[in-house]
C-alpha cells in the first residue's frame, strides 16, 4: 500500500511510497540516500572475501571461527527484528541476504578446514552454530506474533534500524522494548566478533588470505549508517537527546565495529610485509616431510 503522508504533510510522496519514510527537507532526504548507500556496502562486502578465499585456499587459517559466528548471530538477530516490525520488502529481503552470505562464507569456511586436513570443530563451536542457526529461525513465528499486539514497529540493521519514535514524554511500548533488547544483543554480537579476529591476526602476526575491501566495505557501510541516523530530524515534539536514545544501540553497534575495524587496518598495514602466519609454517613443514 501507499504511504501515509497526513502525518508528513510536507513529505516526498515517492520515499513515502517506496520507504515508508517521511522526508521533509534535504537532511531527511541526505539521511535516506546515505542509508540505501551503507545497505549496497552491506551487501557488496562479502564477495571480496569469497574471491579471496578460492584465490589462497587458506581461509580457515585466515578468519576466526568465532568472528564469522558473531557476524551471524547478529545478522540472525536482525531478520528477526524486520518479521518482528512487519517491515518493508526491501529492508526484510536485505536482512535474509545478510544470512545468506553469512552461511556461505561459514560453509566455505569448513570446506577449506576440511580440505586443509582441519581437526573437527570443538563442542562449544558446534553448540554454538547449532543454537543460532535452528534456535533463532526457530523463534521467529513466536516474536512476529507480538507485532500484532502492538503497532508500534522498530527497525534492525536497515534502513534507519531504529524503534518506532515517539514523543519524548512517551515510555517505551512493549514492542520497543523487544527491538530495543534485540538490537543491543545483536551490536554486541558484532562487537564481540571482531576481537577472535584481531587476536587471530596478532598470532599469526599475517593477514593472508583474509580480504581487506571485506572490512574496507563494512568501515565505509557503517560510516554511512551512523551519518544517516545522525541526520535524521526527530519527530514532532521528540527530542534530540531521546531521538539518539531510541537509536543508542544501533549507534554504538555500527560506530564500535567501525573503531575495531579499524584496529583491524592497522593490522594489515603492520603485517603487510610480516612473516607467514603459524599455521601456515607448519603446513609447509609438513608438507617437506611428506615428499622426503
Amino acid at each position: 500500500p501507499f504511504g501515509n503522508l497526513s502525518d508528513c504533510p510536507n513529505g516526498s510522496r515517492w520515499i513515502m511510497d517506496v520507504f515508508n519514510e517521511c522526508a521533509q527537507d534535504s537532511r531527511d532526504v541526505a539521511s535516506i540516500v546515505l542509508g540505501l548507500g551503507s545497505i549496497g556496502c552491506f551487501i557488496a562486502a562479502a564477495f571480496p572475501q569469497f574471491y579471496q578465499a578460492c584465490r589462497t585456499g587458506i581461509m580457515d587459517q585466515a578468519l576466526s571461527i568465532y568472528f564469522l559466528l558473531g557476524w551471524l548471530g547478529g545478522d540472525l538477530l536482525n531478520l528477526i527484528g524486520s518479521f518482528l516490525a512487519d517491515q518493508l520488502p526491501l529492508q526484510v529481503y536485505t536482512a535474509i541476504y545478510y544470512v545468506l552470505a553469512d552461511l556461505g562464507m561459514l560453509s566455505l569456511y569448513c570446506y577449506y578446514r576440511v580440505k586443509n586436513g582441519g581437526r573437527a570443530f570443538p563442542a562449544p563451536i558446534n553448540a554454538a552454530f547449532v543454537f543460532l542457526s535452528v534456535g533463532s529461525l526457530s523463534s521467529l513465528p513466536l516474536l512476529g506474533s507480538a507485532s500484532t499486539e502492538d503497532p508500534v514497529t522498530f527497525r534492525g540493521r536497515s534502513l534507519l534500524s531504529a524503534p518506532g519514535d515517539e514523543l519524548g514524554s512517551k515510555p517505551f511500548s512493549r514492542t520497543e522494548i523487544i527491538g530495543f533488547t534485540i538490537g543491543s544483543i545483536s551490536s554486541v554480537l558484532y562487537l564481540c566478533s571482531r576481537v577472535p579476529q584481531i587476536c587471530t591476526n596478532y598470532k599469526r602476526k599475517s593477514t593472508s588470505g583474509v580480504s581487506y575491501s571485506l572490512f574496507a566495505l563494512v568501515m565505509l557501510g557503517n560510516s554511512l549508517y551512523g551519518i544517516s541516523v545522525l541526520l535524521k530530524n526527530p519527530e514532532p515534539g521528540q527530542g534530540q537527546g531521546d531521538y539518539i536514545l531510541h537509536h543508542l544501540p544501533w549507534l554504538v553497534g555500527s560506530l564500535g565495529v567501525l573503531a575495531l575495524d579499524v584496529v583491524i587496518s592497522f593490522q594489515f598495514l603492520a603485517y603487510r610485509e610480516g612473516r607467514p602466519g603459524a599455521l601456515e609454517e607448519r603446513d609447509a613443514l609438513l608438507g617437506e616431510q611428506d615428499e622426503s
